[in-house]
């Protein structure tokens, strides 16, 4: 983790979240968006843009270990994604299942955990052997988690949480924020702390949408194949530079305000300083 600038961070019971003195994210989640864009531009089908997408993984993967952030998540393929051609379907699975037969070997080598959330009875069997494999080999792996997000959806994983309550017997009374964190499909992995979007697309399109309610979203046009580890520095350095309230109010800032002074900002950081972003610092904390 990389050291703190003291800075004061409100977090809320039950949520799990990087230090409150660290800059440096715990788990960020990817929306890895653009892969047809760059294919289309390229004028080649979205198969080979997916292709440049899986290849893009492995650097984002080594400099998060190299920065410091311990978990990664990355949308593979949404719960709405069965509703894109068919044969782009057929082509993805393929390409998922050659993926984590080639690579596993190398994360296991690496020390990284394998996770996979979402609905994996909805995967072919073969498919399904493969993530069992990857998880099984990777378990006690210390040194970072990937969490593919594989036929996941953010309401589907609570519409399955909520089922497990009821499964599970748990009275009205006793249903709250932990009892549902618990049944998330990967409970154990801290909330995520900055989530990313490429390609320019301002939503979170289903994507970890219980774990993420107090996520920094960063936006950037760069499209996913064209993302590597420069891109997530200044991912990185953005998030350094936010104010995170989760809905309350730091005692510095309450101590520093006054109708003289400009909005509250990060010590060391100028008012009007640009973010590699493009964006003045502490934009989108408010």
């Amino acid at each position: 983790m990389g050291a703190g600038l003291g800075r004061q961070v409100l977090v809320p019971v039950g949520t799990l979240s990087s230090p409150v003195d660290s800059q440096v994210p715990r788990h960020v989640g990817i929306i890895m968006d653009g892969n047809g864009r760059w294919a289309r531009r390229r004028g080649r089908p979205a198969t080979f843009g997916h292709r440049a997408g899986v290849r893009a993984i492995k650097p984002v993967l080594q400099a998060c270990e190299d920065m410091g952030v311990h978990v990664l998540s990355i949308y593979a393929f949404s719960t709405e994604n069965w509703a894109r051609p068919r044969a782009e379907v057929r082509a993805l699975m393929r390409l998922f299942h050659e993926t984590m037969l080639r690579e596993i070997d190398e994360m296991h080598r690496r020390g990284v955990r394998i996770v996979v959330s979402g609905r994996r009875e909805d995967l072919s069997p073969r498919m399904r052997d493969r993530i069992d494999e990857a998880m099984t080999r990777t378990a006690k792996n210390t040194n970072g988690v990937l969490n593919v997000c594989l036929n996941y959806g953010g309401r589907a994983e609570i519409v399955d949480a909520v089922r497990g309550l009821v499964r599970d017997g748990v009275d009205v009374d006793k249903v709250d924020e932990a009892a549902i964190s618990a049944r998330m499909y990967q409970p154990e992995l801290p909330d995520p702390d900055l989530i990313i979007r490429t390609a320019g697309e301002h939503r979170v399109s289903n994507f970890l949408l219980w774990q993420g309610a107090y996520a920094e979203l960063l936006v950037t046009e760069t499209l996913w194949p064209d993302f590597g580890p420069e891109n997530l520095k200044a991912a990185l350095a953005e998030y350094a530079s936010r104010i995170r309230r989760f809905g309350a109010r730091p005692a510095d800032e309450l101590e520093n305000s006054s109708p003289f002074m400009g909005k509250y900002r990060p010590s060391g950081v100028p008012a009007e300083s640009k973010t590699p972003w493009g964006g003045k610092a502490g934009d989108g904390a408010a």
